[in-house]
């Protein structure tokens, strides 16, 4: 079977779905609107297109160039599919990937929605949301990788969405050592920016290290974002800067080692489509504080894989912290029952055979 995607090279969740596919069988052909120099495809043997849909963002543009270069993008999405012949043309997020799809004529065409394209995207005009819903209704098959992400699409369309769970490979993510005793580390791994709360979690963890002066703590943040000098300078400001650790980009493949020398993991979202985040965490045996945003609330069970508070909430998720630092035992019993959960739920070798299933029924 050949199945032509359509998706973010750049994207890690893009990197794990075509591998994981063509690992086992699958014929994959890559088609990315956003260039991609790494070799992470070349290596795997995973023939890729690319088009740089948005370089008009880089000059100065006229009204009429976004949609010159979106037709542009679709005539040449129409070659790569004359030439590859995929069986299935499968687009990830549904804005400007799955619009060409959807606009390029194939079926069998799959959509899976990401988060953003139906919680934010359809909001901003009242053409935005048109777009989502003509893109949605082109679909034969609508994927969302959360049952609340699902209810949130079903509002601009009528069709049946199947849920498909991005999941973690419970043989990497798991814990190989005891967690260390002497230090209490808080992990985050998510871009440093304002809708994943960045802000409220290193006001939280400063209340956590004025309450416990002599505790040996640290925050370790990874991941990059367009607030990191913001929050650098926020971390300063509270004297916390030599706890806090901004440690920028870690790779999937060592993110597991990382997450297993961390006591638990910590997340302040205003919004979250799925928690993916958390769920390798707690793979790590990591209980998980974080908001009550959708994804979170879906994949964390309240006070028995982690602790839920509101959002924004800094003191709320000191609190949280706090029963942690001081009760080592609810850490291990809590990080037992989320390594259950996700063996249970998110494991990524049952969500790829189920996406494979998805495919045959489909070709």
């Amino acid at each position: 079977m050949k199945v032509l995607i359509v998706s973010d090279a750049q994207s890690v969740h893009t990197q794990r779905w075509v591998s994981s596919l063509s690992k086992r069988g699958v014929e994959i052909v890559l088609y990315s609107i956003v260039p991609y120099s790494g070799d992470f495809y070349t290596t795997r043997g995973i023939k890729c297109h690319y088009f740089d849909l948005f370089d008009y963002k880089r000059e100065n543009m006229s009204l009429l160039t976004p949609i010159r270069r979106h037709l542009q993008a679709i005539k040449d999405l129409k070659r790569v599919i004359k030439e590859e012949k995929p069986q299935i043309l499968h687009s990830h997020f549904v804005t400007s990937y799955s619009l060409i799809a959807a606009l390029s004529g194939f079926h069998p065409l799959v959509e899976s929605v990401w988060g953003s394209d139906v919680y934010i995207y359809p909001k901003k005009s009242f053409l935005h949301k048109w777009l989502v819903k003509f893109t949605l209704g082109k679909a034969d098959k609508i994927l969302s990788t959360s049952n609340v992400m699902a209810k949130e699409t079903a509002k601009y369309t009528n069709k049946e969405i199947e849920i498909t769970p991005f999941g973690v490979n419970t043989s990497h993510f798991c814990r190989t050592k005891e967690r260390p005793r002497d230090k209490f580390t808080i992990v985050s791994v998510k871009s440093i920016s304002q809708n994943y709360g960045t802000e409220y979690l290193i006001r939280a963890f400063a209340e956590v290290v004025k309450r416990n002066p002599d505790l040996d703590c640290s925050l370790e943040l990874i991941g990059k974002g367009p607030f990191l000098a913001k929050m650098t300078l926020l971390a300063w400001s509270l004297g916390i800067e030599e706890k806090v650790k901004f440690r920028g980009y870690i790779s999937n493949e060592k993110l597991a080692q990382e997450l297993e020398k961390c006591s638990i993991a910590c997340y302040m979202s205003i919004s979250e489509s799925f928690g993916v985040s958390a769920i390798e965490a707690m793979a790590c045996e990591c209980p998980v504080v974080a908001s009550n945003a959708d994804g979170f609330t879906e994949v964390i069970e309240d006070g028995v894989t982690g602790i839920i508070v509101p959002r924004k909430d800094y003191m709320a998720a000191a609190d949280a912290i706090e029963k942690f630092i001081h009760n080592r035992e609810l850490v291990e019993k809590m990080g037992k029952a989320g390594r259950e959960r996700v063996c249970r739920l998110y494991n990524w070798d049952e969500n790829v055979q189920q996406m494979i299933s998805i495919y045959n029924k489909m070709a």
